[in-house]
């Protein structure tokens, strides 16, 4: 019994410490990402997560055919630069920002509708034996509406 009552109480400890970081990740999108998709409309949904220098985060999103699309990744200015890659379903690169002087976003258009996949990784400045950094790093969608 006592068992359950102590691995019950660290869940909502866990649960309670998780909502203040996920809020203020959400604003950090909202306030800091969400501007960075302009002219692109924003597709409603709010990627962040925080994520220790060093640490890689995998999303897959579905992105359809004669569409044009931005991505926007950005990390807090605590946090060392965040790197990400597009691949597709072959795991070839279809961008890199490390290959493109480490930029923020990517607007592109596919010729067929695909299932992508963004990694996001932190690097790392800290020496062996430092307190890594850790942060909010958000991802955005938006695409150009059609006229």
């Amino acid at each position: 019994m006592k068992t359950v009552r102590l691995f019950s109480g660290i869940l909502l400890l866990l649960i309670a410490l998780s909502i203040p970081a996920h809020s203020q990740c959400k604003a950090f999108a909202k306030k800091e990402v969400l501007p960075e998709l302009s002219p692109y409309v924003h597709d409603g949904n709010y990627h962040a997560a925080i994520l220790v220098e060093g640490e890689e985060a995998e999303l897959y999103k579905t992105f359809y055919s004669d569409m044009e699309y931005r991505v926007v990744v950005m990390g807090e200015s605590k946090l060392p630069a965040v790197e990400f890659k597009v691949l597709d379903e072959n795991k070839n690169v279809l961008y890199s920002s490390k290959d493109n002087g480490n930029s923020s976003s990517w607007d592109f258009k596919l010729e067929s509708s695909k299932q992508l996949k963004l990694v996001i990784k932190v690097s790392s400045f800290n020496k062996p034996g430092d307190v890594p950094a850790s942060g909010c790093v958000a991802i955005m969608f938006g695409f150009k509406v059609k006229k």
